[in-house]
């Protein structure tokens, strides 16, 4: 299949995907490929009846864990933190305080840095875990949009309303409440703002000027396209409207674009934000779901058992946001279909998309 042939045929397939769900109100599609040659952005659909762009930013969901983990690995390699360092050791009395109870034992103080970047620390989940009683957090967030959070506000919530699942180390269970704690344990050892290290360690030094952490910070450059809006539970939401956003905080509150993405995973494939050694050990993986592996703020799609040609690695959002590389072909997926449920989704177009770039012969 030759290269421009491609193009249309992976367009086609995924305008065809938004136009006929009325629930995806905007997407966003970057394939990158040096090997091939490639690279086309796309947007599709609309935001406040404007057409959407492909340089518009939009909410990138989990990806940011990424982000969070990497500084945690940057840290680690200037010498002024340690995976195995627990985590009692950065963190207040009162965050700490019946932390981890699990069937009447107090595993906090055998919390480490690691159990909270590769979700081992049987921590619940006050994004996505359902309490016995009340409010899901999701319905909060979606009905107090004007209540800003503190990570601290949503650690005490999980304390209160959710129970851990397991010992720490012991399984994979993913948490955005183990990744605030993470924000507050940069915050300890640099002494600056969670998003200011963001931008100093990471969106400065690669030039993603377009990115930045929302209700928290700005971007270098001002962009002439608002944030794209999601479609959250069947509710039209405006990122920066919502305040309540605030609260996911160091477990994917940025905001970016698809090329800002780009430049951020292609430092990180080629060692030029933390060393190849400190990226193996961030691609460590334990089974998260049926297919899907966790490392340390990655994660490994293996799209078919038993054949590597289209597994993939980076992150996925709760969004349908996803920030891939397929190592085999050299391919960077990026984007984002804006609309909560889509995960499973977004995973088996990226796999079609994959299969077809397969095809590809450079002319």
């Amino acid at each position: 299949m030759k290269i421009e042939e491609g193009k249309v045929t992976i367009e086609k397939k995924w305008k065809g995907i938004v136009n006929s769900d009325p629930n995806i109100l905007n997407a966003f599609l970057l394939i990158h490929s040096d090997k091939h040659n490639i690279h086309w952005n796309m947007a599709h659909g609309e935001t406040d009846d404007i057409p959407t762009n492909a340089v518009q930013p939009y909410h990138t969901a989990s990806i940011a864990k990424t982000f969070t983990a990497v500084i945690i690995a940057m840290l680690i390699e200037e010498g002024k933190i340690s995976y195995n360092d627990p985590i009692s050791k950065y963190l207040s009395k009162d965050v700490l305080m019946d932390l981890h109870i699990y069937k009447g034992k107090d595993y906090t103080n055998d919390i480490q840095i690691e159990h909270l970047v590769r979700c081992t620390s049987g921590l619940p989940d006050f994004y996505e875990d359902k309490p016995k009683k009340g409010k899901s957090f999701l319905d909060i967030l979606l009905d107090e949009p004007s209540r800003f959070w503190t990570p601290q506000e949503t650690i005490q919530w999980t304390k209160q309303n959710l129970a851990p699942h397991f010992p720490p180390g012991e399984k994979c269970h993913y948490t955005n409440t183990g990744y605030n704690l993470l924000g507050l344990i940069i915050e300890n050892i640099t002494s600056k703002s969670y998003h200011q290290v963001l931008h100093e360690y990471i969106f400065q030094p690669l030039q993603m000027n377009n990115t930045y952490l929302s209700q928290y910070s700005h971007p270098a450059e001002q962009n002439k396209y608002a944030v794209a809006t999601i479609n959250m539970n069947n509710n039209k939401i405006k990122v920066e409207d919502h305040c309540s956003f605030s609260s996911i905080y160091a477990g994917g509150q940025a905001v970016s674009t698809s090329e800002d993405l780009l430049k951020f995973m292609k430092a990180l494939v080629g060692n030029q934000i933390i060393s190849n050694e400190s990226l193996l050990k961030m691609m460590q993986w334990s089974k998260l779901w049926i297919g899907v592996d966790y490392g340390s703020g990655l994660m490994r799609v293996r799209m078919l058992p038993f054949i590597q040609k289209y597994n993939v690695w980076g992150h996925l959002g709760s969004i349908g946001s996803f920030m891939l590389y397929n190592p085999t072909m050299d391919i960077y997926i990026i984007g984002n279909f804006n609309r909560t449920g889509y995960v499973a989704k977004s995973i088996r177009f990226i796999f079609n998309t994959l299969r077809t770039l397969s095809k590809l012969k450079n002319n």
